[in-house]
């Protein structure tokens, strides 16, 4: 079983200043997942003063995991990188090609494609070395000397909506049960190793005087991005029954088995290892 990660809420991330290599980048404003693999793709960040409070693009590839903390987002970067880097409006869907030339400035290979959440690997670091769970090491360096040769690419054949969404934007959307309305979308909790969106926090005070549930992506059948509505494969009554979920208290491995078991579906830990596994043959084989 693959060790329980730290989720942290995404409502809470929000403000938290970023911190380059050199001094301070800004705070996060919001976030870009991918809409069909629920993934954090992207940290939109405020820069302040220092860059004319322009607004940038992070990837979480940049995160300085070890120096984390409850109050500031390390990253792996300099002031003079993100003043450089390539101009992204915030405003506007991102492109695929737009994404390529982030990626291509910065060095990192492109997380698109492969089975696993990045690329072929669970993990952003694991896109700089080519491991499928490994941590960012000299690859990130090779990265750094890419950069100085960054030209705009013009991306064949990868044009197209990268179905990247503001995770603000999904704030207040009402969620529906196969039969009724159950609440709408209160915050989102994200693993902060790889970055996917574990759960949705439903809040169902308005609608059965019910506790704040947790719904899973892969439960998710529909995001109605016109209508503003989360639709799930689940019933009224068996969220009503879900184990209770404590938001004071750090959600582990036993309490989201509980979760997962009441449904009777299958963690997604279970299919990440299924992964793992499968990507481990497949490289020993090629060996």
């Amino acid at each position: 079983m693959l060790e329980a990660q730290m989720l942290r809420d995404v409502n809470d991330m929000v403000g938290m200043p970023i911190d380059a290599t050199d001094g301070a980048l800004g705070h996060v404003r919001d976030f870009y997942f991918d809409d069909e693999t629920w993934v954090i793709r992207y940290l939109i960040v405020e820069t302040g003063n220092w860059l004319s409070n322009r607004k940038v693009l992070v990837s979480p590839i940049a995160m300085d995991e070890s120096h984390w903390t409850s109050e500031k987002l390390p990253v792996r970067l300099t002031r003079a990188q993100v003043r450089e880097c390539p101009s992204i409006d915030t405003d506007k869907p991102v492109s695929r090609q737009h994404e390529s030339q982030f990626s291509g400035y910065y060095g990192y290979p492109k997380y698109w494609g492969g089975g696993g959440l990045w690329g072929e690997g669970s993990y952003p670091a694991a896109l700089l070395t080519g491991v499928g769970y490994g941590a960012a090491g000299s690859g990130y360096l090779a990265g750094q000397a890419r950069q100085a040769r960054w030209m705009p690419v013009a991306d064949q054949g990868e044009g197209g909506d990268p179905h990247l969404r503001s995770c603000n934007a999904v704030a207040e959307y009402h969620v529906h049960a196969v039969d009724g309305e159950i609440g709408h979308v209160q915050d989102m909790l994200v693993d902060e190793k790889s970055w996917a969106i574990r759960y949705l926090i439903v809040n169902t005070s308005y609608w059965w005087l019910g506790h704040p549930v947790l719904i899973a992506p892969e439960w998710i059948t529909e995001l109605n991005w016109m209508d503003r509505k989360v639709m799930t494969d689940l019933t009224c009554q068996a969220i009503k029954e879900s184990p209770r979920w404590d938001p004071a208290q750090r959600l582990d491995r036993p309490q989201e088995a509980l979760i997962y078991g009441h449904y009777g579906r299958k963690g997604y830990w279970q299919r990440e290892r299924a992964a793992i596994t499968s990507i481990t043959v497949v490289a020993a084989a090629e060996q």
